[in-house]
């Protein structure tokens, strides 16, 4: 039996803005066990930061709450926790890998200073011992120690984000939470930093939640995927299930976005239509308007979720049958 390091029960997240109410992530349950990497993956907009956000209590507050749900760590309800324990969880426990790494990293401080700071505010060391744990930090993502004293406008894109996971990994955290580390980088800097990552994680044992747009990404590095639609999770299951049997309209719409090469295909399908507004969502699917095999009872009322393999679950009234455009 794998060790559970993370359990998400009946997660809702709201953003109160003057007499609106944005449902940013509505009913989400996710379950990941150590050493496992989750891939979450939406357009933008869905809601998957917003998630990633909650579990490390990071959300912008106000606007933004936790309405109800459980975030289990090791036992442990993170939603119960002092802000004094959750410090302390935060860079040792749990890090996080933000969007932009242009914009992570402090400019007027080296990136060796921001680097030995994370180690000193979680391990009781001296300031010669955070230095060479720094630079060994470093070292471990491909930089040479002796750039310690440099600052962040002399490193590349590619680089700064290497330097992002140093500060990341730096206290071995059992999770890790990368959100789109790839977006704003080339092709070629993005295998690097992707294996990089995955390396690292094999070393540590490092259960990894990583946030993308790029099912090609998913399916190098995920164990598990769980498909976010307008804050709610659509399908959830292993890298196989969702790769081989899609069984949500959804699902399937954005592997009908992706180029098959064994298929001489002139136009792409994309999906129809942008996502539901969040403040007022339908009373039925929140995919009812772009669905191409929507029925009557779709409109009406929410779909439950099906478990139509073992670890394979489906939130759709057409759930194990065959889709059209499959």
């Amino acid at each position: 039996m794998k060790e559970k390091l993370l359990e998400i029960n009946n997660l809702t997240v709201h953003y109160v803005v003057e007499n609106e109410v944005v449902q940013a992530v509505n009913n989400v349950s996710i379950t990941l066990n150590r050493g496992e990497t989750l891939g979450l993956v939406g357009e933008t907009g869905a809601g998957k930061t917003t998630l990633a956000l909650s579990i490390l209590r990071l959300l912008p507050d106000p606007p933004g709450r936790i309405a109800d749900g459980e975030i289990i760590f090791n036992g442990k309800d993170l939603l119960k926790c002092s802000d004094k324990e959750m410090r302390k969880i935060r860079g040792e426990k749990i890090s996080m890998i933000f969007q932009d790494p242009m914009t992570s990293l402090n400019p007027v401080l080296t990136v060796g200073e921001q680097i030995s700071e994370m180690i000193r505010l979680h391990r009781k060391v001296s300031r010669t011992e955070s230095t060479r744990l720094a630079v060994e930090a470093l070292e471990s993502v491909g930089i040479p120690g002796e750039r310690y004293l440099e600052y962040p406008h002399q490193f590349s894109g590619g680089m700064k984000q290497r330097v992002v996971i140093a500060i990341a990994l730096a206290c071995n955290p059992e999770l890790l939470i990368a959100d789109e580390p790839t977006t704003a980088l080339d092709v070629t800097i993005q295998a690097q930093v992707l294996n990089l990552m995955m390396n690292l994680k094999k070393e540590k044992n490092t259960s990894l939640i990583l946030i993308t747009h790029d099912l090609g990404v998913v399916a190098e590095t995920c164990d598990k995927v769980a498909i976010v639609y307008a804050g709610e999770i659509v399908e959830y299951g292993t890298l196989e299930h969702i790769f081989n049997n899609p069984s949500h309209p959804y699902t399937v719409g954005l592997f009908g976005c992706i180029p098959n090469l064994y298929q001489d295909v002139k136009r792409l399908k994309p999906i129809p239509g942008m996502m539901p507004n969040p403040t007022d969502l339908p009373v039925g699917c929140n995919f009812f308007e772009r669905c191409s095999s929507r029925m009557d009872c779709c409109k009406e009322k929410k779909p439950a979720t099906i478990e139509v393999e073992p670890g394979h679950l489906v939130k759709c009234f057409m759930a194990g049958e065959e889709l059209t455009g499959r």
